[in-house]
């Protein structure tokens, strides 16, 4: 056998070995190496449409302190944006590789990636993008949620002082749920959310973080999920629950 230092690529190969039927044709496109999808990759539908910025936010931007160890995350932020309203201020950790520009005077801001066609920036496009717009619309209109106790007996409270629980700082209030337990249920209200009772059945969190308020309304939420054979439990929002039919004995 010569070697003649051109070796013939796989395709090729597959081709020739099929002109000779030793290879069925039907059986090509599993083997050849063609790619499954010739599509091309599409830029984030949420992370380039722009952020509207009310005149009473304000954003500015700063560099991280470095520190003294490198880390090898590729998400370890070195600049923040800090968003200042009426409502409150939040500070926003920006990655490496993500960019902004304000357009329209300020009115808008636009968030942009390094490399659209790197898998990982891709994916936290849209991701930056809505943690900006959530501390934006946070600190100017709030976040709120509200939880429904469906139930015998539910109730809930809002007091000032507890009997489990230490206050954590100075005027911090407790909500107290009654869902048939023989011991007392106890959440202290995390700092910056707002906590009232328009209803004994019904719990209206409000603040400008929406993480903290949506956790806390987890929280109380853990004591008493939403049961799908009476209906019975704490109910987020609009959330639902499909109703089965009773056991068979």
């Amino acid at each position: 056998m010569v070697c003649t230092g051109i070796q013939p690529s796989l395709r090729r190969l597959v081709l020739d070995a099929s002109r000779t039927r030793e290879i069925p044709y039907f059986l090509l496109p599993s083997i050849s190496s063609r790619p499954f999808s010739s599509s091309h990759t599409q830029r984030s539908r949420i992370g380039r449409e722009a952020i509207a910025i009310p005149p009473e936010v304000t954003l500015k931007f700063f560099d991280l302190p470095k520190g003294i160890s490198r880390s090898r995350n590729p998400d370890t932020a070195n600049t923040a944006v800090e968003v200042t309203g009426p409502l409150g201020q939040l500070t926003v950790p920006l990655p490496p590789y993500v960019a902004t520009s304000q357009e329209d005077e300020g009115k808008k801001l636009v968030i942009n990636v390094e490399d659209p066609l790197e898998k990982h920036q891709r994916s936290m496009w849209g991701t930056m993008r809505t943690l900006v717009q959530n501390s934006v619309a946070g600190v100017s209109e709030g976040h709120v949620c509200i939880l429904r106790l469906v139930g015998v007996g539910y109730r809930a409270t809002i007091e000032t002082t507890a009997i489990t629980k230490k206050p954590e700082y100075p005027g911090q209030k407790f909500v107290n749920l009654k869902l048939g337990f023989a011991h007392p249920v106890e959440m202290p209200v995390p700092l910056g959310v707002t906590a009232s009772v328009p209803q004994p059945t019904r719990i209206l969190l409000e603040g400008c973080d929406k993480q903290v308020v949506t956790q806390f309304a987890a929280d109380i939420r853990r004591w008493r999920k939403p049961e799908p054979y009476k209906g019975k439990g704490i109910f987020v929002n609009d959330e639902t629950i499909k109703l089965k039919g009773k056991k068979a004995k």
